[in-house]
């Protein structure tokens, strides 16, 4: 029966060869590989397995079906948690990774569709082979048994390399191949816990003889898998094999001023073999403009974000590594502060003479225990006594923080109390801190300034949030969200002012809300903190949808066009305007009850095609939707899956069956005729010609052109432009590629929709009869599309 129904659909198209119906389909995809696979298991349980050697190129093909041609996406699942395809997915047909890593590895997926049914989507795992040289390390056991004069010693050797597959190791002593029971002295076994990749393979000589001491070479193989060639490693064991020991020719910590050169110096004091020196930091990587010279690590220009904990490390795969390090540390001096606190014991608020009054002092210091403090009385040294207690910092209780308690207040107290940080090692400035003790310190006040709150202002400006200080000194000012737990907009949770005021670059909407500014017991006194709020909010231009529109009709048919409403501030009043080019159409007031505003076009006509603007505006701007309204034609849709296009004409020449249909033919005016252009690859020469559409193209209509005198082996870049009453629509361009293989398996193309469904429904066995029942020689009947180029143009 689909025999009998193909062979109608055949004799139509001898009828009218340029079109016919039922071609779209729901798209189908296999994998394909090349490039340098070592070996490809086909089908096993839905996924084929692409073995490849580390280094190598890596191509897989996504072989599709389906019209629309489906858009192709390569995506992967990780081999490894710290794997990442690209960071991105690949918009290929072909997926081609040159030089592929073993992180590479893992379940590749190719994604195919078309809008139409369900994705199709197959998977391969790619799976990378590599082999690293083997490593060897040596561990020694000694112990004692109960007689003094009985002294036993055992060597393990440690034999591990990184591989895909697993490895298989072997062991050599000189030229002798060690296996298991060949010498009763020689244990050759696995441990219990291995590596996630590879076996470790240990090699146990027990109470060492002199036999014992050789050269051990270990063989790492994976049996010659991708041609992976083995690998080996020799070791020679002696009696004077020994782990590696060091000594570093250093202070511990070593305490430095900015900007000194620093070098630290490690020794080797023993290891047989030669042990290798390397450096390595607690800062994660050593800095930039360090120099290491044999065991010689040297820092210049040392600044304090290069203290820190420095290791060298020595090893020579005997024994664990040794290791010995030291600290750096850079001396400096920050962030001098100090606070006044009234007497306590009276809950004051302010100072008052007969009362008891306290200076605190506090500096960031690097070491803590060299800082010192000294203070000073309007200029002048002040010294502890029964009145004036000083108290120097205590690391244990309050570091960097000294107190001077002035007991029962006096007139004569008053005055300008300096207190003076330094460091004992020298080099690095002091700082000094004044605090002014008068009848006029008096506690902070503070307050928001008439008109400053709320705040309004526009997205993207700069604002000033202020809250006024008063009292002497003057405190910092802590800011901070008040409305909720939220960072502030240096991404703080709190920021530091000394002048009342917070200044925010380029406002966003997110910034609105309630600020709060408080006082702070820095630079000011230690009592309950005064706190004031700031409103602030943040207008923006409307947001709408959609931001462009393109809207595709034919003459005399309705157009709508929506402008919506996402969000804006202020949102009660909203105007809107409604332009062509600059031509104002309409204008209004924005409903309140509603979030969008339309404009109908009745009845397009000519002067109807343009870009229509709707502005919707409040007082902080406007929000703009965008409408191309045109007439024209949407691209057509290149047909990929005809069987065998290509035929035999002449000896020199060739010819291809070129088939499309075309997208939403009914959205526009009707198709009148294509312009079809093409170029021999390489050359800028265009040839064109018109060819004409009789009647209405209905969805999904099949279209063939016969592309004629194509000159052998050459390929040809074809360019197909719908033309409307508006003139030409998008163009699609496709490359046609000549192939011998195409030739000499010619078969007819199905191009009527009996053989499409018979196709799609995967009825494999009647395709191929339908196809060697219709075979003929030569080429197919020409079309009305057949002719000789006529105009030529010149891009």
């Amino acid at each position: 029966m689909d025999l009998i129904i193909c062979v109608l659909g055949l004799l139509a198209l001898v009828v009218d060869g340029i079109r016919c119906q039922g071609v779209y389909a729901p798209p189908s995809v296999r994998i394909i590989h090349s490039g340098h696979a070592c070996n490809v298991e086909e089908e096993r349980h839905a996924e084929r397995v692409y073995t490849i050697r580390e280094g190598e190129t890596l191509e897989l093909t996504c072989l599709v079906t389906g019209h629309p041609r489906p858009q192709i996406r390569w995506t992967k699942t990780a081999g490894s948690v710290s794997d990442r395809f690209q960071d991105s997915s690949v918009f290929n047909e072909t997926l081609h990774i040159a030089k592929i890593l073993r992180t590479q590895g893992g379940r590749y997926y190719c994604k195919a569709e078309n809008g139409l049914g369900s994705p199709a989507i197959k998977s391969i795992r790619v799976d990378v082979y590599y082999l690293d040289d083997p490593v060897v390390t040596v561990h020694q056991s000694i112990g004692e048994a109960k007689e003094q004069f009985y002294y036993e010693r055992t060597v393990f050797l440690r034999c591990v390399a990184n591989s895909n597959p697993p490895v298989r190791y072997s062991w050599h002593r000189g030229r002798e191949v060690l296996t298991q029971g060949s010498d009763k002295g020689v244990e050759i076994y696995e441990p219990f816990f291995t590596q996630l990749q590879g076996e470790t393979k240990i090699l146990k000589l027990k109470n060492l003889r002199p036999q014992d001491y050789a050269n051990y070479s270990c063989v790492a193989s994976v049996r010659n898998v991708c041609g992976i060639p083995d690998r080996s490693v020799i070791f020679r064991l002696t009696n004077k094999t020994a782990s590696p020991s060091i000594k570093l020719l250093v202070e511990d910590p070593i305490v430095v001023n900015p900007g000194q050169t620093v070098s630290l110096v490690c020794i080797a004091t023993g290891g047989e073999p030669s042990p290798i020196l390397t450096w390595i930091s607690s800062n994660e990587s050593l800095p930039q403009r360090s120099v290491v010279k044999g065991g010689t690590l040297t820092l210049p220009a040392i600044t304090t974000d290069e203290a820190g904990v420095y290791s060298c490390v020595s090893s020579n795969n005997v024994g664990n590594p040794a290791k010995k390090s030291t600290t750096i540390v850079v001396r400096a001096l920050k962030k001098g502060r100090f606070w006044i606190t009234p007497d306590p014991y009276h809950n004051d608020d302010n100072i008052q003479i007969g009362r008891e009054v306290k200076i605190s002092c506090q500096v960031e210091a690097t070491p803590p225990e060299e800082l010192t403090f000294s203070w000073l009385k309007n200029g002048r040294a002040l010294r502890s006594s029964e009145r004036m207690v000083i108290t120097q910092t205590d690391p244990d209780i309050s570091p960097g923080t000294t107190n001077l308690d002035i007991i029962d207040l006096k007139f004569t107290d008053f005055g300008t109390y300096t207190c003076v940080a330094a460091l004992k090692g020298g080099g690095i400035p002091e700082i000094s801190i004044d605090v002014n003790i008068s009848s006029t310190t008096v506690p902070p006040n503070l307050t928001v300034p008439r008109g400053k709150s709320p705040l309004v202002a526009r997205e993207g400006d700069t604002v000033e949030l202020e809250c006024l200080v008063s009292g002497k000194p003057k405190p910092i000012i802590l800011w901070s969200r008040a409305d909720k737990e939220a960072p502030m907009p240096d991404g703080s949770m709190q920021m530091e002012s000394y002048d009342g005021v917070l200044r925010i670059v380029n406002v966003s909407r997110e910034m609105t809300g309630s600020y709060r500014c408080q006082t702070s017991q820095f630079n000011g006194f230690n009592v309950k903190p005064r706190e004031a709020v700031v409103e602030l909010i943040v207008q923006y231009p409307p947001t709408v949808e959609p931001v462009y529109m393109e809207m595709r009709q034919g003459l005399g048919r309705p157009v709508v066009m929506t402008c919506r409403v996402l969000r804006a501030h202020p949102s009660r009043v909203l105007r809107f305007e409604w332009l062509l080019s600059n031509r104002l159409l309409h204008a209004g007031a924005f409903d309140a009850q509603r979030d969008e505003t339309e404009y109908t076009i009745r009845s397009l006509n000519r002067d109807g095609w343009g870009e229509y603007t709707c502005n919707v505006i409040n007082e902080a701007g406007a929000g703009k939707c965008t409408f191309q309204v045109t007439g024209k034609a949407y691209p057509p849709e290149f047909y990929y899956d005809t069987y065998s296009p290509l035929w035999q004409n002449r000896p020199r020449v060739y010819g291809f069956k070129l088939q499309w249909t075309q997208m939403n033919p009914n959205a526009v005016d009707r198709i009148v005729a294509y312009r079809l252009g093409i170029r021999q690859m390489g050359l800028q020469r265009w040839w064109e010609q018109e060819i004409p559409v009789d009647g209405a193209i209905n969805k999904g209509e099949l279209m063939t052109h016969n592309l004629t005198e194509l000159i052998k082996p050459e390929s040809y870049e074809v360019r197909l432009t719908p033309i409307t009453r508006f003139g030409e629509g998008d163009s699609t361009i496709r490359i046609v590629t000549y192939s011998v293989r195409s030739i000499l398996d010619s078969k007819p193309s199905p191009t009527c929709s009996c053989a499409q469904e018979i196709l799609l429904t995967s009825k494999t066995r009647s395709t191929e009869l339908c196809f060697s029942f219709l075979s003929h020689k030569g080429p197919p009947e020409p079309d009305r599309g057949n002719g000789m180029f006529t105009a030529v143009t010149l891009y």
